[in-house]
């Protein structure tokens, strides 16, 4: 079993920063693929981010491609989410993910979830 807790969210202005933090506790000693994804209000979960256990290969949606930047430290068992020049469009509850399989992690069917934490853009 894995524990996410998500922190870092917060109101920001459009064009600001925020980094969201992703603390993994529990059996952390296997080789996750470790992921975020959001969801606004009215829509459905979609994919973000997401890294490999190494941190050598990264993946991302083509919406944020360019602004935000996942990074992890396995010492820390942390995976984290740099976001720069957000948009209102990036409002939504931000949640972690972890799963030995990055097939199940990318289409949104990872086996531990953080509990979300809101991020929310004013224009």
């Amino acid at each position: 079993q894995v524990q996410l807790v998500e922190s870092g969210g917060g109101l920001v202005q459009a064009g600001g920063s925020l980094r969201l933090s992703c603390a993994a506790s529990g059996r952390t000693s296997d080789n996750y693929f470790m992921g975020w994804f959001r969801q606004a209000p009215g829509k459905e979960r979609e994919f973000v981010a997401a890294i490999s256990w190494s941190g050598g290969s990264t993946g991302y949606a083509d919406s944020v491609k360019g602004r935000f930047t996942i990074s992890r430290d396995n010492a820390e068992n942390t995976v984290y989410l740099q976001m720069s020049s957000l948009k209102p469009e990036d409002t939504a509850v931000y949640y972690c993910a972890a799963d030995p399989r990055i097939n199940s992690l990318s289409s949104g069917k990872a086996n531990y979830w953080g509990q979300g934490t809101q991020v929310t853009v004013s224009s």
